[in-house]
Parts: structure tokens; sequence; C-alpha cells
């Protein structure tokens, strides 16, 4: 029962990198736009594939009960 319960998560990590990494998603962004002197694009992708890389730590390292 455990082991399918990790496995559902990391299939939705999965999944939610590769819809926010998809065309479509990536095409609402305003790659001329900055913060803070920052292009938001690039660092935007840098911190959505930290958070997904966060999750899989999470997901993979967390202490079995």
């Amino acid at each position: 029962m455990k082991q399918t319960l990790v496995n559902q998560r990391l299939l939705a990590v999965f999944l939610a990198g590769g819809l926010l990494f998809n065309f479509p998603l990536l095409a609402l962004w305003d790659p001329t736009l900055r913060w803070w002197g920052l292009p938001v694009f690039p660092t935007a992708l840098f911190g959505l594939w930290a958070v997904l890389i966060a999750c899989l730590v999470w997901i993979m390292e967390r202490v079995p009960d």
C-alpha cells in the first residue's frame, strides 16, 4: 500500500512537470518582462524546476511509518 502511494505521488510530480514545461503554458510568459533586473521567464523556469526537484526529494526521502 505504501509503495503504491509513493508511485502515485511520483507520477503526479512527473505529470505536473510535463504540463508546466509544455508549450501552451510557456507561451503565456512575457519574455521581455523583468523583475528586480532579472528576466522573469528564465527565473521562473529555474524556480519551477527547483520546486519539482524539492518535491521529488521530499517524496523519496520521507521516513516510512
